[in-house]
């Protein structure tokens, strides 16, 4: 939204009938319309360190209990386990301090308010489950910018999601592979101690089941290649690229891919050679990202779902409400009353002193902007 001059009030057209005094200019100082006052950074700080706590130790217990008390727990995978445990400390820590902040934790309500909707279950059943589908996990709003980014991310994030699918429950002993005759090549996954499936290693499925981190990691190194090449080449990328937050997260997909075909290529074709020395460039690699994703860029990855309840709150306040709110100086629609509404009262949380300008649509705030600028600034060039 455009910022508009700290020296001129929006004034409506003359003859206006919606150029009264606005609504919300009557409950601006209202304190039940006023959100939660604002916490200081020392209290969000210490509330967030305390939620991350509480999560790395549930995550703790639930690998001591999911592992059936350690007796399923590798302890090569050690390191990783540990990280695992740092990363839902910095998740959560930086989660809680996000929605601390007003205009998030507005969003935060309102799309979990949206989402156990019972009323908007009974007029939209499917927006849920098709927004989380094309929102979350196709993300067709970003083949709108190009098709080519879309490809490459679509390939980056299912790569991540099966990587992640695979690598989390075995590195936290939720998962087992077994097999009788100790060398195979029957084998057979657990979860949690109770069989799940029998596959022969030989078998599609079995190849399958045990080359899964290999298929995952052939397509991050593909999308996450053309997002390096990309920002080596692109004008716009470039200017506005920073190394710690644009590249490095790059880098670390395409070393953690890499080095993962490598184990793969040394055990098959190598007979081991090398393992030992991949195994541990592998484990820092992984480690360094999984602590490193609270902290950078990845972390979109768990505020997108947030976004999805949000975009839930447009869609059923737009089935509900068939008039658009009206533009108070053009009357042209900008949105629902209710969305309106919500960008106003973030404003006010966050104490910017003109949430009425959210009753324009972008026109008229430059016009009045225009205005503004010629009547209180221009006039002294006379």
């Amino acid at each position: 939204m455009t910022e508009p001059p700290q020296t001129a009030e929006p004034s409506p057209a003359p003859g206006d009938p919606a150029g009264d005094p606005a609504p919300t200019s009557s409950v601006a100082g209202d304190p039940s319309a006023a959100g939660p006052a604002p916490q200081t950074p020392a209290a969000v700080r210490r509330r967030a360190s305390l939620v991350g706590v509480v999560v790395s130790v549930l995550l703790i217990l639930a690998i001591v209990f999911g592992s059936r008390l350690l007796r399923d727990f590798d302890s090569a995978l050690l390191p990783y386990a540990v990280a695992t445990v740092f990363l839902a400390f910095g998740v959560a820590y930086r989660y809680t301090v996000w929605i601390s902040a007003p205009g998030a934790r507005r969003l935060f309500r309102q799309g979990w308010r949206s989402f156990f909707s019972a009323a908007n279950f009974r007029r939209a059943p499917t927006a849920l489950p098709r927004m989380i589908a094309t929102y979350l996990g196709f993300q067709k709003f970003l083949g709108a910018r190009s098709h080519a980014r879309w490809a490459a991310h679509q390939l980056v994030f299912w790569g991540c999601l099966l990587a992640a699918a695979i690598t989390f429950p075995l590195t936290w002993g939720w998962f087992t592979f077994t097999s009788s005759t100790g060398s195979g090549p029957g084998y057979e996954m657990r979860i949690w101690g109770f069989k799940i499936i029998g596959f022969d290693a030989l078998s599609v499925l079995g190849w399958l089941m045990f080359h899964g981190l290999d298929i995952a990691a052939v397509l991050v190194i593909a999308g996450a290649a053309y997002f390096l090449w990309r920002r080596m080449k692109d004008r716009g990328a470039i200017t506005g690229q920073r190394f710690a937050y644009d590249l490095v997260p790059l880098i670390a997909l395409i070393v953690i891919s890499v080095t993962g075909l490598l184990l793969t290529f040394s055990s098959i074709f190598l007979h081991g050679g090398g393992y030992e020395f991949l195994a541990v460039l592998h484990m820092v690699s992984v480690v360094f990202t999984l602590i490193y994703i609270p902290f950078g860029k990845f972390f979109h990855i768990v505020q997108r779902p947030a976004a999805v309840g949000m975009q839930l709150f447009k869609y059923t306040s737009r089935r509900k409400d068939e008039e658009a709110f009206g533009c108070r100086r053009c009357h042209e629609p900008i949105d629902t009353a209710p969305y309106v509404a919500n960008l106003q009262g973030t404003m006010r949380d966050l104490d910017l002193g003109f949430d009425e300008w959210a009753e324009y649509c972008p026109r008229c705030k430059r016009v009045l902007r225009g205005n503004a600028y010629l009547d209180h600034v221009k006039k002294g060039f006379k």
